[in-house]
């Protein structure tokens, strides 16, 4: 009975309007105690118990340098870039994370990033199988403490720059802020950045152009590409594929791994393995290759590693790309994908094939 008369007062007092739901009000002082209470209690239960990766890997944190940039900092500011003043009249206002970031182990954070927080408006990880991305957010957010405003640009946009973004002249459809989103991680015609993702540089402009319509669709799943993809209209794709196809080719520059079988890679590139019905990958792949299929000699290794631990997970999205990779990724060991993409990646980019 108490309980019914609990519950029916509990009615009565949301129905008779007296709480104030304006944000510029705030709560009551035991309702903010008891949200941050419930907050940080789920949090602290539901962040998982794994090994994260090595959080100051430079080509993670560069990584998720990038994404901070376009996803975040608007709401969390950045060294020498206050919160935004509408973000800092939300209800919570967002954390400065250069401060805030400290009180969460590395899980919990993931965890936050991940999934988001209700009724905070953080929102949750556009691609929720791509837990690869959010962990580089997560090496970045471990390092913004000890960036000033001069090492936050560097990290996030490269060298300083005197002239025009590249690709400018070409972009008359968009405006050159698109293709500077791009070379934040992806670099430009002599300046490539991170591992993690793909040297663009080159690739057939059907392979870019379709990639970029996957993401925007999200068909192709990435929280990093497919924000980035929904905001570009169809001629600005066209122009920002065909100025990263005019760019010469450029070979992976970073040491493979130690412990890859390159005979094995070798083997698996050019002949496949027919009892695992395993295609040669230079036979679609190579640069003969059709031009729907992007060119893999000279590409990045833990690129190349990452995507197709993914696709064996089943993580990258349902794209016609995706559903044909996914099913060849299955079929490959963990060994076997650690050799070929060493492989691959140590070829010069005008091989042959």
């Amino acid at each position: 009975m108490l309980g019914l008369s609990a519950l029916a007062g509990a009615v009565l007092f949301a129905w008779s309007g007296v709480y104030n739901v304006a944000a510029s009000r705030g709560h009551w002082w035991v309702t903010d105690v008891v949200l941050r209470f419930a907050m940080e209690s789920s949090v602290r239960t539901h962040a998982p118990d794994v090994e994260p990766p090595e959080l100051n890997d430079p080509d993670l944190v560069l990584l998720g340098a990038g994404h901070y940039y376009s996803g975040c900092a608007y709401c969390h500011g950045a060294p020498g870039d206050p919160i935004d003043p509408v973000a800092s009249q939300m209800l919570p206002s967002p954390p400065d994370l250069s401060e805030r970031s400290a009180q969460w182990t590395d899980t919990q954070l993931f965890w936050l990033v991940k999934h988001g927080l209700k009724y905070a408006g953080m929102p949750a990880w556009p691609a929720q199988d791509r837990d690869d991305e959010v962990w580089a957010l997560v090496a970045f957010l471990r390092t913004l403490p000890d960036l000033d405003e001069a090492g936050y640009r560097r990290l996030v946009h490269g060298p300083e720059r005197t002239e025009a973004p590249p690709g400018a002249a070409v972009l008359a459809a968009g405006s050159p802020d698109d293709v500077q989103s791009c070379v934040r991680c992806h670099g430009d015609a002599d300046a490539p950045r991170s591992a993690l993702v793909p040297r663009i540089q080159g690739q057939p402009v059907e392979v870019l152009s379709r990639a970029l319509r996957d993401y925007a669709s999200g068909r192709r799943h990435s929280g990093v590409m497919q924000q980035m993809a929904a905001d570009l209209k169809s001629p600005e794709i066209d122009a920002l594929a065909a100025y990263y196809a005019s760019l010469p080719r450029i070979a992976a520059d970073h040491a493979p791994d130690a412990e890859a079988n390159f005979e094995a890679g070798r083997a698996l590139a050019e002949q496949g393995l027919r009892s695992a019905d395993l295609p040669s990958c230079l036979s679609c792949h190579g640069n003969d290759g059709l031009p729907i299929f992007p060119r893999l000699l000279g590409q990045n290794a833990r690129y190349m590693e990452e995507q197709l631990r993914a696709w064996k997970r089943g993580g990258k999205g349902t794209s016609d790309a995706d559903r044909l990779m996914g099913n060849i990724a299955q079929r490959l060991s963990d060994e076997q994908i650690r050799d070929v993409s060493a492989w691959l990646a140590a070829q010069p980019v005008d091989g042959v094939r």
